[in-house]
């Protein structure tokens, strides 16, 4: 019995290879209207918006992405709609207590303080997903925001 040999190994390879994990090389689009670089959260009186930030007696588990209160928010990336979230146990943020997950390019991700258009659905990059919700009303002098937090709370800065 003669044995056929694979002369697109490499080719198969490859493919398989780039199926493993297709969030390699994901960059997150303009998530906030009015802030086209993505420019994080800078320190203010409440604190800073950086991944890894103190945060009292704990760690900031997200990168925060200056956005003006009203502001229109953008899918960062090719995405399914994985339903509203809420941010906060209680009901003293009531104001900004709102936010949306989302799945695509490989990656599973968390924005808080929107409130979306529509918690189900698939949305291309760079489409209205929401509203930045009234972060002033909460936090005076804060630079509002929209906090993007990973799934597995692993630092998303290398994706903007």
């Amino acid at each position: 019995m003669k044995m056929k040999t694979c002369n697109n190994l490499p080719v198969l390879l490859a493919v398989l290879l780039a199926g493993v994990c297709v969030c390699e090389g994901v960059t997150f689009g303009q998530l906030c209207h009015g802030n086209s670089m993505n420019t994080v959260r800078p320190s203010d009186t409440w604190g800073q918006g950086h991944y890894g930030a103190p945060r009292g007696s704990r760690t900031h588990q997200g990168v925060d992405i200056t956005c003006a209160d009203g502001s229109v928010v953008y899918a960062p990336f090719d995405l399914t709609l994985s339903g509203k979230l809420t941010v906060y146990t209680d009901n003293t943020k009531a104001a900004i207590n709102s936010g949306i997950n989302l799945r695509g390019e490989g990656l599973c991700v968390k924005l808080f303080y929107v409130d979306p258009d529509q918690t189900s659905g698939s949305v291309s990059k760079g489409e209205r997903i929401g509203v930045m919700m009234p972060m002033q009303s909460v936090y005076p002098g804060i630079t509002s925001h929209v906090h993007v937090q990973m799934c597995d709370k692993s630092d998303p800065t290398s994706y903007f």
